[in-house]
């Protein structure tokens, strides 16, 4: 078996991306009112083969070994996926990690399969501290008790967790609670991502730019004392919030000690395109999941090459190309908004992110200029 790559050192995302995500099959069990993916019941027929699966990969490891991520629709509904994960550990030294949903396919004998081929990390979805919100969120009852389930097999073999959390208007007043939960349970990281409008996503569920803000600064403050990660997801302007809040009188240091994480964390921030990229089930390559812009297919390119030369991907890492505010920011280089949310509400992935609520200096002084101008 190959050794394991560390992951703290920097690489160039012209060239290889930190995390690549592969939608292994569109089946899922839930109904979930925010699903990227439109899951549906049964498996598309032209989902990637087995073979074609072991082929992604030996592309995937060629890039430098990022970390690998089989997501879904539900990964547990393919049946081969132990031995995709198999290949991809042992015989090509990746670091995987797994988003299964909680249905009844998480078994004490999956999750024990799990840790036999290697598996580094598991993440389940928790969208409520109590079944009530979680349920109603991914639209079947009973599936807060399944994750727990899941959860406490994940403990009982020593598997590190990850919990995942998509911010609504449907728990955006339920956070603090699921953050206990998280703390309570062991979790070495919690996920939290910042819905985007696009599958089943609708715009009315978001939360405002404002109260983005407003969570991503009480996520930098629980940071300190939490005994695991916090990565914010679809929501790159967190790394400017953190720099501002740590940059505040008084901000104090971490005081918690985090748990061990196999997987480390990305050195410098990515983005949608930019050190990350998405292959969907039936091989197209996009950008992120969140971003459905295709930029080529695995069965006609090589994934390499469609990371390193798209036209698409490309322009996403050039963030001198960024409009509106977003292309006059101060913090652009470290953040650049997000790509796929500025798509999924102007049609434009180059525009503004029109959920983040900070004003660069320099736009604020174009817009008192343009207001003088107009006086």
């Amino acid at each position: 078996m190959m050794a394991m790559p560390s992951l703290v050192k920097e690489r160039d995302y012209r060239e290889n991306p930190f995390i690549v995500i592969w939608e292994v099959t569109r089946a899922c069990a839930l109904k979930c009112l925010h699903c990227r993916a439109e899951a549906q019941y049964t498996p598309d027929p032209r989902q990637l083969s087995f073979e074609e699966g072991k082929r992604l990969i030996d592309d995937v490891a060629r890039m430098d070994r990022p970390l690998f991520v089989f997501t879904g629709g539900d990964p547990l509904m393919r049946p081969d996926l132990f031995r995709l994960a198999e290949y991809a550990i042992k015989e090509k030294g990746l670091p995987v990690s797994m988003t299964p949903s909680a249905t009844p396919r998480v078994t004490l004998e999956a999750v024990r399969q799990a840790k036999e081929v290697g598996l580094s990390r598991w993440a389940f979805s928790l969208d409520g501290s109590c079944a009530d919100i979680h349920d109603h969120f991914r639209g079947t009852k009973g599936s807060y008790d399944l994750t727990m389930r899941g959860i406490a097999y994940l403990k009982e073999l020593d598997i590190p967790i990850q919990v995942n959390t998509t911010v609504s208007r449907y728990n955006v007043h339920d956070l603090e609670a699921i953050s206990e939960k998280v703390k309570n349970m062991g979790a070495v990281l919690w996920s939290v991502f910042f819905l985007v409008p696009t599958g089943r996503g609708v715009q009315e569920d978001m939360i405002s730019a404002e109260e983005h803000e407003a969570v991503m600064k009480w996520l930098c403050r629980i940071e300190s004392d939490m005994p695991y990660g916090i990565k914010a997801t679809e929501a790159p302007h967190y790394r400017r919030v953190f720099v501002q809040e740590r940059m505040r009188p008084g901000s104090g240091e971490p005081t918690a000690a985090k748990r061990s994480d196999l997987l480390g964390r990305a050195p410098k921030g990515v983005n949608d395109g930019d050190g990350f990229v998405f292959i969907s089930h039936i091989g197209d390559v996009y950008p992120s999941g969140f971003l459905p812009i295709p930029c080529g297919n695995v069965r006609e390119q090589s994934l390499v090459d469609i990371y390193r030369h798209s036209p698409v991907l490309q322009e996403l890492r050039d963030k001198s190309r960024l409009k509106g505010k977003c292309g006059v920011c101060e913090f652009k280089e470290l953040c650049g908004g997000s790509r796929a949310r500025a798509y999924a509400v102007t049609g434009d992935y180059m525009e503004s992110d029109p959920y983040c609520a900070y004003m660069p200096k320099a736009y604020q002084a174009t817009q008192v200029w343009e207001n003088e101008f107009r006086r």
